[in-house]
C-alpha cells in the first residue's frame, strides 16, 4: 500500500491513487495536472520523510472542475452605537483526483 501526505492549500491531506481531493485554488499547467508537495511517503514497509529524498518523489493530481465553496456570512454588530455591517464570503476550491504517486 503506497501513500503520501502531501501539502495542499495550506493544510496536509492524507492521499492514495485515485483519492478526489478538494483544495484551494491552483493553477494547472497546459496539461490540466498539478504537482503536490509530499511531506511523507510510506511504501509499504518504508516511511519516508527526509527532504532530501523528498525532493525526488512527485505526487501528480488532474484537475477535476474548479468550484466555489459555501456561502459564509460575517456580521458585526456594537450595542447603542448604531454600527452594523453584514458581509459574504465564498471560497475559490478546486477539486483534484490523485493520479500518480512516483
Amino acid at each position: 500500500m503506497v501513500y503520501a501526505v502531501v501539502r495542499a492549500g495550506g493544510r496536509q491531506e492524507k492521499v492514495e491513487v485515485g483519492t478526489i481531493l478538494t483544495i484551494d485554488r491552483a493553477k494547472a499547467d497546459d496539461k490540466g495536472n498539478i504537482k503536490l508537495a509530499p511531506v511523507l511517503l510510506v511504501d509499504g514497509d518504508t516511511i519516508t520523510s527526509a527532504a532530501t529524498e523528498l525532493a525526488n518523489v512527485t505526487v501528480t493530481a488532474e484537475v477535476l472542475e474548479d468550484l466555489r465553496g459555501p456561502k459564509v456570512i460575517i456580521q458585526k454588530f456594537k450595542n447603542k452605537t448604531g454600527y452594523k455591517k453584514r458581509q459574504g464570503f465564498r471560497a475559490e476550491l478546486t477539486r483534484v483526483k490523485i493520479t500518480e504517486i512516483a
